[in-house]
Order: C-alpha cells, then structure tokens, then sequence
C-alpha cells in the first residue's frame, strides 16, 4: 500500500506494523480481530496467523481446514481471546476476499468510485459495521491518502490518527475513557 508510512504503529512489534502497512489483507484482518481485546493484540494477530499458517494469502486461508485454522488461533499465545469465534470470522472475511476482490483485499478501496460505495463495500465484509467503516475509513484517509475514505473519518480521533507509539498509549486511553462514559 503507498502511504506516508512503510509501518503503521497499531502493536509493539515492529515486523508487525510493517505488514500491516504492505499487506492490505493483514490489515483487514487486524480490524475484524479488533473486538475485545486491546489494538495490539488485534493488530498484532495477522503477523502471529502468517508465522503459524505460513501464508496470509486471502484464497489459502479460504481454503484452509477450519480445525487447522482454529488450533492455528488457539496456539499459546493465543491469537485472540474467543480463537474459535475469531478463526471462522477470519476465514469468512478470506472467502469474501478471495471471491468478492480475487483475492486483492486492496480492491476494496482502490475501487471505490465514492464514499459511499466505500462505506457499503467496508459493511459487506464480515463483521464490519459502522464503528469499523470509520475506523477503517480513517487508517485509509489517514495514513494511506485514500480520497473516497475522507468522508467516513468521523471528529473524533481515531485509529487513523497513531502514527507513533506514543499516539498509540494515547488512543488507547481516550478509547477507554469513551466506554467507560457510555457505560456510566
């Protein structure tokens, strides 16, 4: 992906940002792990999938037994916290990929004629709904210049805004601080 950044700063892995910033699938994998668990974590799971799997290919991981896919995500330290729930979303949004974009998980934004055509391809994938479009809409607006996704960037920071660690700690504090108000 061409942007102002060969890494994206989202875990404290270094090989880990910088797959999500060449791979676009490695990042869409990132944002549907991104539930329950800190931005690292999440973030840091398509790097943890590619090393155990050997592959981050959208077709492979489609095609891949579910059972290996699930030990993949449960394998210490686990992927994520609910590895089986998280193993069949992961391979939902492979099969998506593979077959809605031919495998080319950049297609979902490199053609998208408007934003709202972005807006209702980002909803498609599995379990991407409002929070997601934005999220994602600000990462590609942000961080890799993608017109369309200017309009879904909400005034409220967001993923889009880190570019450094420290941007990172702060995102993450101000997230918390926005549950635990809408909790109260």
């Amino acid at each position: 992906m061409a942007g102002d950044s060969d890494r994206l700063c989202f875990t404290h892995d270094d090989e880990a940002n910088e797959l999500l910033a060449r791979d676009p699938f490695a990042l869409l994998v990132g944002f549907a792990l991104d539930q329950q668990v800190s931005v690292p974590t999440a973030f840091a799971g398509p790097l943890k999938l590619q090393q155990r799997l050997g592959t981050l290919d959208p077709r492979e991981l489609a095609a891949v037994e579910p059972d290996r896919l699930e030990e993949a995500f449960r394998q210490r330290p686990a992927i994520h916290r609910f590895p089986g729930a998280m193993a069949r979303r992961v391979q939902e949004l492979a099969v998506h990929v593979a077959v809605e974009l031919d495998g080319d998980a950049r297609r979902l934004w490199a053609d998208a004629g408007s934003a709202d055509e972005l807006r209702r391809r980002i909803e498609a994938l599995p379990g991407f709904g409002e929070m997601k479009v934005k999220a994602l809409g600000s990462v590609l607006a942000r961080r890799f210049g993608v017109a369309a996704a200017e309009p879904l960037v909400p005034d409220r920071p967001t993923l889009g805004d880190v570019d450094s660690v420290e941007a990172l700690e702060e995102y993450q504090a101000a997230k918390r601080a926005y549950k635990a108000s809408s909790r109260a």
